[in-house]
């Protein structure tokens, strides 16, 4: 099989996929699109190959590009595809970058939670700094529980036991930067005289 053929029959998954994560039914997302709920139901299962017609509502509601959603292949392209990756507890994170090695940049988006919520706390090989953009950010930090606000940023080592969360009032979103041990971001307030 070819590599048109296997991007095409790896559509009807992620159209499945795509829809499960929104939790709407088909004929919910009938509605949406215009596409009967037969059609769309042969659609994810592979038993029929989808038109541009097809396909241009289908991303347009479920909020990806087309490209997106057929898994098409990399076109060479310097610009860097942010392809957005939705945990099962509806955060998502966002690779900001794509070379290997070196500070790696991620924006976090964390749907509200409990303030009392049990955190999780992991550790890893590592220094990360973070800056918060909008709401509130939970940060535990070792025995310390931190609150940060937009504006506000932390940096630690990574071997330290740390979780993250937002809080009862909102979503929150922040940017991290993760290096490997003992690589720190530099923050400079001001540019060097020349």
């Amino acid at each position: 099989m070819d590599e048109p053929e296997r991007t095409l029959d790896a559509v009807g998954p992620r159209l499945k996929h795509l829809r499960l994560r929104r939790d709407i039914t088909l004929t919910d997302l009938a509605a949406e699109t215009g596409i009967s709920a037969s059609t769309l139901s042969r659609l994810e299962a592979g038993l029929r190959r989808p038109t541009l017609e097809q396909l241009l509502p289908l991303a347009r509601v479920h909020g990806v590009t087309l490209d997106e959603l057929v898994g098409a292949p990399p076109t060479g392209d310097p610009r860097i595809n942010l392809r957005p990756i939705t945990c099962s507890d509806g955060s998502v994170i966002l690779p900001l970058t794509r070379r290997p090695g070196g500070i790696q940049a991620y924006k976090y988006v964390l749907p509200a939670s409990a303030d009392d919520r049990e955190p999780d706390l992991r550790t890893h090989e590592g220094y990360d700094w973070v800056y918060v953009l909008n709401g509130t950010l939970r940060l535990v930090l070792g025995e310390h529980n931190l609150v940060l606000t937009p504006g506000e940023a932390a940096e630690f080592d990574t071997r330290t036991p740390h979780w993250f969360g937002a809080t009862s009032s909102g979503p929150v979103e922040f940017l991290s930067l993760i290096g490997k041990q003992g690589e720190r971001a530099h923050v400079r307030a001001a540019p060097k005289p020349d």
